[in-house]
């Protein structure tokens, strides 16, 4: 893999204008994506993953929100300093979204075909037949069966998965270099779920992307992710490696989320829970975000903010204290 990161968030900050002043939704978000690689970001609603990835292609409202500092680093260009027509360019062509809701993200007047082609005629020219016939590929692409008929259907006529997989064809429809996939598998049944995953990961490997899944579900950023970024209160509180964040979580609110997956004889016994809930933006916490609800916490928790350190080979979190009882490292 590359090691050169086709994206670069740094110290990422974002505010949003409300009746009580702006408030801080994202407050120095760093991380890095390297080409094709697969970057789960999971927190609860609220943390700031969504804010986060909308953030990347700016489409939060310009009257009501400002980036106070950071950049955010894309083919050696700043997003955040580029020209409104020049960013149009990148969005849909460069870098996709595939958005939580495909029913209200697709325009119900408007067929499968013109909404798949309109992208497509944007960002390469094509004109109506051409795209057309490019679109009954997408479809086929992502497994919708009779592609040269749904192709003329209309969103109300699709299941949520198929839906779903249409979103997925807009997003691919210009070969993007990085694909931000928001939720993409809410209010879908579990088979569905496990069936657009798979398609993912396919169309990952088959277009080279680079993919940031954003999720609540764990158990899902462990089948699809290479590395992890755990948001909490719109800070990261911890990154690492898939696989070393399952085994040694060193954040207490990585290891809360990790004991709330159902296990299998989840009828057996009681889920374990993180008490309370994430805190409003213009709530003043000092010291740590998480200390209101930690079962961990020390006096030293609510003093100052803790630093985001480096506890072991691409591992940074959070947690003095835990890492003190743990001990850092692998």
């Amino acid at each position: 893999m590359n090691d050169v990161p086709i994206l670069g968030v740094r110290d990422l900050t974002v505010a949003f204008r409300t009746d009580a002043g702006w408030l801080t939704a994202i407050d120095t978000v760093s991380f890095d994506l390297l080409p094709r690689e697969a970057l789960g970001i999971v927190g609860e609603s609220g943390s700031g993953k969504s804010v986060t990835a909308l953030s990347i292609l700016r489409l939060h409202a310009q009257r009501t929100t400002r980036i106070p500092a950071g950049s955010i680093q894309y083919g050696g260009r700043d997003l955040l300093a580029l020209p409104e027509r020049a960013m149009r360019a990148i969005r849909g062509g460069e870098i996709a979204m595939i958005f939580q809701d495909p029913m209200s993200s697709l325009n119900p007047v408007l067929t499968i075909a013109d909404q798949i082609g309109e992208t497509m005629r944007l960002h390469q020219g094509l004109d109506r037949a051409t795209a057309r016939k490019r679109a009954v590929a997408l479809l086929d692409m992502v497994r919708i069966a009779d592609a040269p008929r749904m192709v003329e259907a209309y969103p109300h006529q699709l299941s949520g998965g198929m839906r779903q997989r249409v979103m997925i064809a807009i997003a691919i429809a210009c070969r993007p270099k990085l694909l931000i996939a928001d939720e993409p598998t809410t209010a879908l049944d579990v088979t569905i779920q496990a069936q657009i995953l798979d398609l993912l990961r396919d169309l990952q490997t088959e277009l080279g992307m680079a993919v940031i899944l954003i999720t609540h579900d764990l158990g899902i950023v462990a089948e699809f992710a290479r590395r992890v970024l755990v948001m909490y209160a719109g800070r990261v509180v911890e990154q690492a490696p898939v696989h070393n964040l399952f085994r040694r979580p060193m954040h207490p609110y990585t290891a809360g989320l990790i004991a709330a997956i159902p296990p299998l004889d989840i009828d057996l016994r009681r889920l374990p829970t993180i008490p309370g809930s994430i805190p409003d933006p213009g709530r003043n916490i000092p010291g740590c975000r998480f200390s209101p609800r930690c079962n961990e916490v020390e006096p030293a928790c609510r003093q100052s903010a803790p630093a985001l350190v480096d506890v072991g080979p691409g591992h940074l979190a959070r947690c003095p204290p835990r890492q003190a009882r743990l001990g850092a490292g692998p």
